[in-house]
């Protein structure tokens, strides 16, 4: 007996952080060894643990203000909730601690991350699909409504372990 499984995940190059790491065409979560927090791409918010308790914030506390995250080496999960399962990741990806030899978002000189307002190439990717969607006859109002829907903000929340 076998059992087939499909499993579809759509692309969010331009909303990985310009400090994610670079090859992945989709990512729900970026563990960090070195810390042992997680962000959670779709949604902007980091994870790790305040007690006893998986929080949910905008940004890291002031105990990991010494960690950059441009260097510090980001694995990528796409699974639901993998702080629920923090020691089978802690044990898996121990080694990475420390490690910082990984390739981020902003240094990448591939067109394809260039879709990030943040990235340094945007200007140039904006053009390119703007002269794109000319010759086409499209406007650019279905990617400014898109970058718009980026913008919203979202309520930090807490999670039991």
């Amino acid at each position: 007996m076998s059992i087939n499984a499909q499993v579809s995940l759509s692309v969010n190059i331009g909303v990985q952080p310009l400090w994610g790491p670079v090859g992945y065409d989709h990512a729900e979560y970026y563990y960090m060894p070195d810390i042992e927090a997680y962000y959670y791409v779709p949604k902007h918010r980091f994870v790790y643990l305040e007690g006893d308790r998986w929080v949910t914030r905008t940004a890291l506390p002031p105990r990991y203000k010494d960690y950059d995250l441009y260097k510090i080496h980001k694995v990528v999960i796409n699974e639901p909730q993998p702080y629920l399962r923090h020691h089978e990741y802690r044990e898996k990806y121990v080694s990475y601690k420390g490690r910082h030899e990984q390739e981020v978002i902003r240094n990448s000189h591939e067109s394809r991350y260039w879709e990030n307002k943040e990235h340094p190439e945007h200007a140039k990717w904006k053009e390119e699909h703007r002269h794109r969607g000319r010759e086409r006859g499209h406007s650019d109002d279905h990617q400014d409504r898109h970058d718009n829907d980026r913008n919203d903000d979202h309520q930090d929340n807490d999670h039991h372990r």
